[in-house]
């Protein structure tokens, strides 16, 4: 789903610089901009955008004031803001106030495609949590009408990571196996604490080997296990590539690139394909990886 912005800027050439930046580059429609805080105010509570680029200084009413009139009237959109002001202590009140990011002027336009890029990374994610949120909160009100229903077969692990992983074609990778073992261990842990993936490696290794942490010759399964994932991220990250290469707005690759993957390392990757470039190495956050995954099996199996 592409992003919607506003941009609040006083110099109508930044204004253009940022609309052609945003549209040539994909990243989403500009709805409308404006010249001041208080025009830009109105502007914004009309379209509700999900991002706002607002200028610092400005003659009627500064960019800090002017976000904080619109978060107290419920405007939810992420704010990135663009100056060419190095004062520290108006950086820091910016984002107290509860800015993404912020732009430098003169405008770099890589800069402000990278800085874009992680603010749709994280809308994306944040959509995600909220629809968890909310179909949690339909869940806990099921949960609490009697019924009379007739039992019906829970879905397993395997059964909520197969179209995810079919989905980024990993579903031939030997490391698929490992995902499925990693999020039932996950989804069996009741404390609420992310481990780390060492933790998550040596757990997984224990249940393949029967063992228990410490036991000798793990170490070298446990590095099978990490080379495994690595293999199989790197399998999907390049079958999104390829999608985005051949169909941007494809639903595929505006879902799962974002999400699961660092976009830049996507984007890196489309570079090398497009350039006719294979087999270098490719950087996947596993973590992040599983993180996501985690949440979305979650929510899954409490349908």
């Amino acid at each position: 789903m592409a992003l919607s912005f506003c941009i609040v800027d006083d110099d109508r050439g930044t204004r253009r610089m940022l609309q052609h930046i945003i549209e040539d580059s994909s990243l989403g429609e500009v709805v409308g901009m404006a010249e001041g805080g208080a025009e830009g105010t109105r502007l914004i509570l009309e379209q509700s955008p999900d991002v706002v680029l607002m200028d610092l200084l400005m003659p009627d009413q500064d960019g800090i004031e002017t976000i904080a009139l619109l978060q107290s009237r419920g405007c939810g959109a992420k704010y990135v803001m663009i100056s060419q002001i190095e004062n520290q202590e108006m950086v820091e009140q910016a984002y107290r106030t509860g800015i993404e990011f912020f732009i430098r002027k003169p405008i770099n336009r890589i800069e402000v495609e990278t800085v874009l890029r992680k603010v749709s990374e994280r809308w994306a994610m944040n959509r995600y949590l909220t629809e968890i949120r909310s179909s949690l909160a339909k869940l806990e009100g099921l949960q609490q009408q009697p019924t009379s229903m007739a039992p019906v077969s829970r879905r397993t692990v395997r059964d909520a990571v197969h179209p995810i992983l079919m989905s980024m074609g990993m579903v031939g990778e030997s490391g698929s196996r490992d995902l499925i073992a990693i999020m039932e261990y996950l989804l069996g842990r009741s404390d609420g604490h992310f481990p780390s993936l060492k933790e998550i490696y040596t757990a997984v290794c224990c249940t393949y080997k029967q063992a228990i942490p410490g036991t000798p010759g793990l170490d070298k399964e446990i590095k099978a296990i990490e080379q495994r994932l690595r293999r199989a991220l790197t399998a999907g990250i390049t079958h999104l590539a390829s999608i985005g290469l051949a169909d941007y707005g494809h639903p595929k690759f505006e879902y799962y690139a974002p999400l699961y993957y660092d976009f830049e390392d996507v984007r890196q990757k489309m570079k090398e394909m497009e350039q006719g470039r294979s087999g270098g190495k490719v950087k996947v956050n596993i973590k992040k990886f599983l993180q996501v995954m985690y949440l979305e099996v979650q929510e899954q199996l409490r349908q």
